[in-house]
Parts: C-alpha cells; structure tokens; sequence
C-alpha cells in the first residue's frame, strides 16, 4: 500500500483525506440512525398508553423526550399540552413541528459533507491523472523540443507520470462510489424516518385532542 502511495506522488493524499473522513462519516451515519435511536416501533403505542386518561407527569415526558427522536417529538407536543391545556390544534402541530424540523436537521446531519466526498474525489483523481500526464510530457520534452515523442529519454520519469495519472483515477473512483451509495442510502432512510415521525405525530395529535376534551 505505501509503494502505491508514493508511486501515485502527492496528489493521492487529499484522496486518503476524503476516505478517511468518508468512513469516519459512514461509521457515525451507521450509528446515529439506528432504529432504536430515531423512531422504536412501539414508541408511539406506549405514549399513548401512557397518556390515555390523563397527562404523564414532567419526569415520564422528560424520559420519553431522551428516548429517541420519535420520543423528543411526541415530548414536545405533551408539554405543549401540559404547559396550557386549553391550547388549540394549530398550537400543538406547531409546537411538534418545531421539534420536529430540529429532529430532522440532526438525522440529515453530516449527509452534504458525503455528498461533497462523493462529488469531489473523482474531480481530486482527474487532478491526479492532468499532474500525472503532466510529468509525462515534461520528462519527455527539453526546453527546445516540446514535440519530442514519448518513449523517448527517460523512461523512468514516463513510468512514474503514467502510474501517478492511473493510480489516482483508481483511486478517486473508489473513494467516490462507495460514498454515493451511502449517501443514497442514508438519504432514503432518513426520508423514510421523516415519513414515520411525521405519521406518528399526526396521530398522537387525534390523540392529544381527545386527551384535551377528557381533561376539560
């Protein structure tokens, strides 16, 4: 691996950069949208069971709002309630909306810096592959003679700008494919966990509305 590296020169190394924070950035992606972390399956179950007849008391809510990210929404929304339970539908949509755009925010977290590795490392590779025919050319043509061919003079400098130029095309293609299919990957699953918090609040806003007329 470091023949590679220094026979592929300098360029290669803002590839080994985009790699390295690439799989830092897929490890913690990995992490933080784990099912568990953002939406439990019967989370929103529980929350209604739990404030079926009256409203749960501030460390019940306190500890569902730590739960998950599905927990922080319906949270807030009980708070809403508890804070005025005389508050209209517009007043508890807009208070989980609210947590939820911040919800959302933080599960696309990280997601346009892999895009950018995704975009960038074929562009750092072809940057590569120009240094790369660069010194070919260079090494090949004197002052005078910048029509000499290739195979010329120095075979050796020939070598290297052809392993520089391939070396760093390879390479920027295999930083670049798998950070956009990660990126697509996350992308999805975070627009299906949208999809899932933004059902789940609906419903637990019937839910509350109903809890609303109980405790009047």
């Amino acid at each position: 691996m470091l023949s590679i590296i220094q026979a592929a020169g300098w360029p290669i190394w803002p590839l080994i950069a985009c790699s390295v924070l690439g799989l830092a950035l897929i490890f913690e992606r990995f992490v933080a949208l784990k099912t568990a972390r953002v939406a439990p399956p019967r989370l929103l179950d529980e929350a209604i069971t739990v404030s079926f007849k009256a409203l749960p008391p501030p460390d019940v809510v306190n500890q569902l709002a730590q739960n998950s990210a599905l927990g922080e929404v319906l949270a807030s929304g009980l708070r809403a309630l508890n804070s005025n339970p005389a508050c209209s539908e517009t007043e508890l949509r807009a208070a989980m909306q609210g947590t939820g755009r911040a919800v959302a925010h933080r599960l696309e977290k990280y997601l346009p810096a892999l895009a950018t590795i995704a975009s960038a490392a074929p562009l750092l590779g072809l940057l590569g592959t120009v240094i790369g025919m660069i010194e070919i050319f260079g090494s090949q043509a004197g002052p005078g003679d910048m029509g000499q061919a290739i195979g010329g003079s120095n075979p050796a400098m020939l070598a290297h700008g052809i392993s520089t130029a391939l070396y760093n095309t390879a390479f920027g293609l295999i930083v670049a494919i798998p950070a956009l299919i990660f990126w697509r990957y996350f992308r999805a699953r975070v627009d299906a966990y949208l999809l899932t918090l933004e059902l789940a609040a609906e419903q637990f806003v019937h839910h509350m509305l109903q809890l609303r007329q109980i405790m009047r």
